[in-house]
């Protein structure tokens, strides 16, 4: 399950960036060749980015790539770094729940309202969905992080770059 949800953001990705290069490439072929462009293309690359950054983002927990300081972590080892490491998971954690409840409350109030975007005239609803979607994806890949830590699973990245800091 977590192998297709794996391969399943990855080809998000690397689909939408394919079509997002196909739509700019063709916004500036047809306003600097034609001087004329369809506006709908500019919206839809900005909405397609929109879902890239918020997938991205928990693809990017499961990578353990989001920026931290572990300045004062790195001062810590064994057991007091776990529990410091596991703090940090658990305040992660619940700010991501907060933005996905918060997102979610704001793609229903938009959806009752049926406003619709200007150019493509697609609700503003679905945009508006990948805040909770990624979030929620965010908080999974933080769950099975802190499942991680609390096994003593230290990945080598972790470890490397807390070598490199100091």
């Amino acid at each position: 399950m977590l192998k297709k949800l794996n391969r399943l953001e990855e080809g998000f990705l690397v689909l939408t960036l394919a079509v997002m290069v196909l739509l700019i490439f063709g916004q500036v072929i047809g306003r600097y060749v034609f001087q004329s462009a369809p506006s709908w293309t500019e919206e839809a690359t900005r909405y397609i980015h929109i879902f890239q950054v918020w997938i991205g983002a928990g693809y990017a927990v499961k990578l353990r790539e989001h920026i931290k300081v572990n300045a004062f972590i790195d001062l810590f080892k064994g057991r007091v770094r776990k529990m410091m490491d596991m703090a940090a998971v658990i305040i992660w954690f619940l700010l991501v729940l907060f933005v996905a409840v918060f997102g979610m409350q704001l793609v229903m109030s938009t959806f009752q309202y049926g406003q619709l975007s200007p150019a493509s005239q697609i609700p503003f609803w679905i945009p508006y969905l990948a805040v909770p979607i990624g979030a929620f994806i965010m908080a999974v890949r933080l769950i099975l992080q802190l499942v991680s830590i609390y096994k003593g699973e230290e990945t080598e990245k972790d470890s490397d770059a807390g070598e490199a800091v100091q």
